[in-house]
């Protein structure tokens, strides 16, 4: 009897085995290996039947509570996937805050943010940890677009419940407040006559008001979170780097022959807008590296200039000579300079720059501008400039005008004029970053048919809906040059790929930014690279989570540069806006987008209007 079972046990195990081929490929894999005598045979033995075994797939995440860089909370997302039939971790992501840290907030304002950061935080981790993780268990991690539509769906059920909760909140309100209509209308009208007897009141606002700031969903990070991670680990599944990785979904999985890399937006200086300094304007002043040079010389190069400019700004008495003034030239500059003191330094940004304070917009250009000469470098030749503006803090709604400097206040027309002043004295600033609010479209216009020719006019807070992204064909922001992107809250690697295929197709720049509150993961800069973004926008050279990308961005250029597949892309190509008006008029139809590895020629295409980007891309800054 015990016999007859064993023999059925054999017969049963053969018939399994030869149903899997295991015996012929056995023997093939005999066969392979006997004439190699490999050191580690059971090594190779593995490694052979490996990709015979199944596709590794998901069976849990797991979400957590960290700190970014700025010691506040954040989402950090581990991804667990079941390979040859064992659970293991495969990577994690770190997800930055789309928070920003004022400058001049009250404690009251701090503490409301605060908690609803954690709260935020906390609620995405339960997010994480339960729905999303049973939402995509048995999905191979290299479903990218399938999981991607799945977390816009959760998203979007969630925002229908947050609106349904409110509706009801607000019928209770109404309900509630139908006793008091008479009190209320003797209030009102009391307030309209004081409002007629005030000063204020007859100041006519001719400005476009400022359109309502987007709400957050709280726990929106774990959308985003999850969708990186799934991209982390489908990378590394395939054995690839992420930013190949993220080429390949942009393109359909046809591998790219060649690969550029964007140029980074060094922030050098960073000056105090709410200081006793008269300076409001310029918030930050970047350094860019022209094209000719390697990533690696151009942060060398900057790395330069920040320690000349750390010497100038050093107190009084403490500055060293520096070792590059040997003419007498020289000299007398530094004499003339002794005269008139730069402002003082005044420690580190968040950002991980240096911070200080001007009196005047030419101020800061003119100490950049002396750091260069003083170690032998030529602006608009061996470096250049981009100013980021964040126009839409300095608006007095009042007076219908920005106040640029302390008690000196533009009108959006007087905006246009200032900026075409400044980059005609200054012609190595090529890049202006929120020159102004999102409502002043007219201005916008005006301002890209004077500069667009010789400077890149950015965006980068045009806030909008990344749910109307694939429902609405329009981008609603002003005419601009190209936009900043940033990976925040329900932003998903998906949309990122659609939409900057759409900004290609456009013809406009796409840059890759950082937000206030980094995170220590280098995912951006991978994604930047596989994107194909003209720009990466860092902030500074100190700080471990801001040096930690550039790290990964020089990595990445020496990697190319082995596999020969680096390619340096041509010179800075501006926008002639007036051109491309013409044959709009002429020619109805669009020109077709640009091959993904062809350089893009002068730009003549009809200006980047009305058209909707998803709205946590463009963390809340300057055009909201």
């Amino acid at each position: 009897m015990e016999a007859d079972r064993d023999e059925r046990l054999r017969r049963e195990a053969a018939e399994y085995y030869r149903g899997h081929r295991v015996p012929q490929r056995m023997e093939e894999a005999l066969n392979t290996l006997f004439p190699l005598r490999p050191a580690d045979l059971y090594g190779d033995l593995a490694n052979y039947f490996s990709k015979f075994s199944k596709a590794p797939v998901v069976c849990k995440l797991a979400g957590r509570k960290v700190l970014d860089g700025v010691g506040q909370p954040t989402l950090e997302v581990e991804i667990y996937c079941t390979v040859k039939n064992r659970e293991k971790r495969i990577c994690s992501a770190i997800i930055s805050s789309h928070y920003q840290i004022p400058e001049n907030a009250l404690s009251e304002t701090t503490e409301a943010d605060e908690k609803e950061r954690n709260d935020s935080v906390t609620t995405a981790v339960e997010w994480v940890n339960e729905s999303l993780s049973t939402m995509i268990r048995d999905w191979k991690p290299t479903d990218q677009c399938e999981i991607d539509k799945m977390l816009g769906e959760y998203f979007s059920k969630k925002e229908e419940e947050k609106k349904e909760i409110e509706e009801e909140e607000e019928d209770d309100d109404d309900t509630l407040s139908v006793t008091s209509c008479a009190p209320s209308a003797v209030a009102q009208s009391g307030q309209k006559k004081e409002a007629k007897t005030g000063k204020k009141s007859s100041i006519q606002i001719t400005i476009p008001p400022a359109e309502p700031s987007e709400s957050v969903l709280c726990g929106s990070l774990a959308i985003g979170g999850t969708s990186l991670a799934v991209a982390k680990a489908g990378a590394s599944i395939n054995g690839i780097p992420l930013y190949l990785h993220t080429a390949l979904l942009k393109r359909s999985q046809d591998s790219p022959k060649e690969m550029t890399l964007p140029l980074p937006m060094v922030t050098l200086l960073s000056c105090e807008k709410f200081s006793s300094s008269k300076l409001k304007l310029v918030k930050e002043v970047m350094l860019i590296p022209p094209v000719q040079l390697s990533l690696k010389q151009g942060i060398e190069r900057a790395l330069d200039i920040q320690k000349e400019m750390m010497r100038l700004l050093e107190p009084a008495g403490k500055a060293q000579p520096s070792p590059h003034l040997a003419d007498s030239k020289k000299d007398r500059a530094r004499n003339k300079e002794k005269q008139a003191p730069p402002p003082a330094l005044k420690g580190v940004s968040h950002l991980g720059c240096l911070i200080t304070g001007c009196d005047n917009l030419e101020q800061p250009l003119l100490l950049m501008q002396t750091a260069c000469n003083n170690i032998g470098l030529e602006l608009g030749k061996d470096l250049y400039l981009a100013i980021n503006c964040a126009a839409h803090e300095l608006m007095d709604y009042v007076k219908g005008k920005y106040e640029i400097l302390t008690g000196t206040f533009r009108s959006p027309d007087e905006m246009v004029d200032t900026y075409v002043e400044l980059v005609n004295k200054f012609p190595s600033i090529i890049a202006l970053v929120d020159p102004l609010r999102k409502e002043d479209r007219q201005q916008w216009n005006n301002l890209c048919r004077a500069l667009g020719s010789k400077c890149y006019l950015i965006a980068e807070d045009a806030a909008t809906n990344t749910s109307k992204l694939k429902t609405d064909q329009n981008i609603n922001i002003p005419m601009c040059s190209g936009v900043v992107l940033k990976y925040v809250n329900q932003t998903k690697v998906s949309d990122l790929v659609e939409l900057t295929a759409r900004l290609d197709g456009q013809r406009r720049v796409t840059i890759l930014g950082s937000p206030d509150g980094e995170s220590s993961d280098d995912s951006l800069v991978d994604l930047a690279v596989g994107l194909g973004a003209r720009f990466v926008k860092l902030g500074g050279l100190s700080r471990g989570e801001r040096v930690t990308k550039y790290n990964r961005l020089l990595a990445i250029e020496e990697e190319l540069a082995k596999n020969r597949t680096l390619r340096y892309d041509a010179n800075f190509e501006f926008t002639d806006f007036d051109e491309e008006s013409q044959p709009e008029k002429q020619q109805p139809e669009v020109l077709p987008p640009p091959q993904q590895d062809s350089v893009p020629s002068q730009l003549s295409v009809p200006a980047l209007q009305g058209h909707e980007v998803p709205a946590q891309l463009l963390e809340s800054s300057t055009l909201t």
